[in-house]
């Protein structure tokens, strides 16, 4: 047998991974990510390229350039969650990557995160993100969830000065590249489909804390995406979907006794981020975000419910891990607005976390 038959059987021994790319116009750039996977060291994966009606043509040039992958067009655009979903239903393999297609991986990441993975256990693992425009600088070293239910990427904004080269436990793992297995989804379910986008992968997560299923991040593997992404950018309806599925994680994933706990808090919060809406001119996107949980309280009350019957730690225990303030770069908050914010978030968390 030749060296070159030899690699090829040690490769397909090795567990098949399953890489779920979730296009909407994303044009040249999926091509790029497409070739960057094709680089991979790892070799023995299948690619489910989900369309959400591209108007670009972008899954269509990338299916002629690369017929290996499978194509999918959905008749609607579904969101990041559904979409990504129908790419999961379908998954073969043993273990999943959820990654954007504004993306470029290095040759080592899939290795590395099943490495991780062998090594420390079930759960939702992430890469270090590096800006594609400047590969010193870092966009995540793990993503962190504050007490009142805003996530935020650790880092993100600084220079890579390899501070952060363990593998550790984090929050929750960015669905920029989410990276686990088969198994662990049957248990937890696929992402919520009620979200849209935004907060998907903090929901995710943080339903798997429930189960007590960690999640973790790995600096070996490395993963290069754009400062911003491309599908949605800091526009009116991020802010509109980022406050409403804000609200949406605390009335699912907190017990009724600890949100009621929490009240007078999250009171003094939610006036907090009316003003910053307010500063912004998006006060509009503040409204419809709070009517549309009043108006999808059954849905609420429901998920509710399932959350509570896979839950089998406390809040405290989960509570303990949580941020509280929140990190972001100047270019998405004023550096003035975002001291002053953090500040009354500190204060009122701490005292929050001595009544829970």
């Amino acid at each position: 047998m030749n060296e070159n038959k030899m690699e090829r059987n040690s490769d397909n021994m090795k567990p098949l991974i399953s890489i779920i790319i979730l296009n909407y116009n994303a044009g040249n750039l999926l091509i790029d990510c497409v070739s960057s996977i094709q680089k991979s060291v790892y070799t023995n994966y299948e690619i489910i390229l989900i369309d959400n009606i591209s108007k670009d043509n972008s899954h269509k040039k990338c299916k002629e350039k690369f017929p290996i992958i499978k194509l999918i067009e959905n008749k609607e655009n579904l969101g990041y969650c559904e979409g990504n979903n129908v790419g999961l239903r379908i998954a073969k393999g043993e273990f999943i990557v959820v990654l954007n297609p504004d993306t470029i991986v290095d040759s080592n990441w899939l290795d590395e995160l099943l490495k991780a993975y062998q090594n420390n256990g079930e759960g939702l693992y992430q890469p270090k993100f590096l800006a594609t425009s400047d590969n010193s600088m870092l966009l995540s070293t793990g993503q962190m969830i504050q007490l009142f239910g805003f996530g935020y990427s650790r880092s993100k904004g600084d220079k890579d000065e390899k501070l952060f080269e363990k593998i550790e436990q984090i929050d929750y793992a960015s669905g920029t590249c989410l990276f686990t297995s088969k198994e662990i989804l049957k248990k937890i379910g696929l992402f919520d489909p009620f979200l849209f986008a935004f907060h998907d992968d903090l929901e995710l997560c943080w339903r798997a804390a429930l189960n007590k299923i960690k999640s973790f991040y790995v600096p070996k593997s490395i993963v290069y995406h754009p400062v911003e992404g491309t599908s949605f950018k800091w526009s009116p309806l991020k802010f509109k979907l980022m406050e409403r599925n804000r609200k949406y994680c605390l009335l699912t994933l907190y017990d009724r006794s600890t949100f009621f706990k929490m009240l007078p808090a999250l009171i003094m919060v939610d006036i907090a981020v009316f003003f910053f809406y307010l500063s912004k001119g998006l006060i509009k996107m503040k409204i419809l975000a709070d009517i549309e949980i009043i108006k999808n309280i059954k849905t609420i009350n429901k998920k509710y419910s399932e959350n509570q019957k896979i839950k089998n730690i406390s809040d405290k225990e989960i509570i303990y891990l949580f941020k509280n303030e929140v990190n972001v770069p100047g270019w998405v908050v004023n550096n003035k607005i975002n001291s002053l914010f953090n500040n009354f978030l500190k204060i009122i968390s701490k005292i929050t976390k001595n009544i829970l």
